[in-house]
């Protein structure tokens, strides 16, 4: 039997949206400057998801940069930021198949939207450069709660926005590639989509299924044949 669903609700980064190239770019540029390497491109790519922080303590650690202060850290992580703002959508993409899966929600007149750790002033950005911005129905970032996710209150200011009541949240679908997605979104009462083709270190994968998600999508294409699957999901 198919679930009735009023919504479909994705993280941003690694789930959504392919960023990890520009991000990849900028620690590059920012290494260069310092006259460091780089790191890997992999090992970049599996911290995006943990955040601007992370990706600069990763290229810190990688060129013996230990004894760096909170100070410098911070100076290094607004860097970053303005860095990425300056050049915010180069190489980001939309996964692969999942274009075709906001098309079909749209042609249903089922809302889409996302709820993200990222700063509003980026994500929107970010929206508005790939052409999503009005196309997308609600944006929840940490601007605009108290407790981000893994809480459950982006998830309930989202069906706020949407005009979907707390009570039928197991009719609003939520897709991510981090464990606080997948905590958020089960604390909120809705089914939840682990994209474990996104963001995630090698050393989680093998943990995957203790994060608790109703179903996990191997690749883009798994996740487009899954939303769009008569069998599991009705949007009529």
């Amino acid at each position: 039997m198919s679930q009735f669903v009023k919504a479909v609700l994705f993280d941003l980064d690694g789930t959504l949206i392919d960023t990890a190239a520009d991000f990849v770019r900028i620690i590059g540029k920012m290494s260069s400057e310092n006259d460091w390497q780089a790191p890997p491109e992999a090992e970049i790519r599996e911290q995006v998801s943990a955040g601007a922080t992370a990706m600069v303590q990763l290229m810190l650690r990688h060129n013996d940069q230990l004894e760096v202060s909170e100070a410098e850290l911070l100076e290094f992580r607004q860097q970053f930021l303005d860095d990425y703002e300056a050049e915010i959508c180069v190489d980001s993409c939309i996964f692969n198949e999942l274009e075709e899966v906001l098309r079909v929600l749209e042609e249903k007149s089922v809302p889409w939207g996302i709820v993200t750790n990222k700063p509003r002033y980026l994500a929107e950005q970010l929206l508005e450069k790939m052409q999503l911005n009005e196309r997308c129905s609600v944006l929840v970032c940490p601007d605009d709660v108290s407790r981000s996710k893994p809480d459950p209150e982006p998830m309930y200011a989202a069906l706020e926005k949407l005009s979907i009541p707390r009570g039928a949240a197991e009719s609003v679908i939520y897709v991510g590639d981090h464990i606080r997605d997948i905590e958020a979104g089960k604390a909120a009462g809705m089914p939840t989509i682990l994209a474990a083709y996104g963001y995630i270190p090698p050393e989680d994968q093998k943990n995957l299924k203790k994060w608790g998600a109703d179903y996990i999508t191997e690749t883009p294409a798994d996740l487009n044949k899954l939303l769009l699957s008569s069998g599991k999901f009705d949007y009529l």
